[in-house]
């Protein structure tokens, strides 16, 4: 099967792939993890509730930033191919 295809079918998804995180991301998410935690322990039942509609948004958030920046990225990676065609051909 070709990346396209790939793509197409969800086999391909960069945002979740973690061999792309470094070490330095993966030891920052298991910092998050026990920080949110620790955090949620602390709070009272409405202020969990506050607390889990601002995390809700933020992963929305997050979400369409990353769709933003895969865009972003890949008509970039397209105009660079591109150029080097072009350059090729001249």
């Amino acid at each position: 099967m070709n990346i396209i295809n790939e793509l197409w079918h969800g086999n391909i998804v960069p945002q979740e792939d973690s061999r792309n995180n470094s070490p330095e991301m993966k030891e920052l998410m298991e910092y998050m993890a026990r920080h949110h935690d620790d955090l949620l322990k602390t709070m009272s039942v409405e202020q969990k509730e506050v607390f889990e509609k601002f995390d809700d948004c933020w992963s929305e958030y997050m979400s369409l930033a990353e769709a933003a920046i895969f865009e972003y990225a890949f008509k970039l990676g397209a105009r660079l191919v591109l150029a080097v065609q072009s350059d090729t051909n001249e």
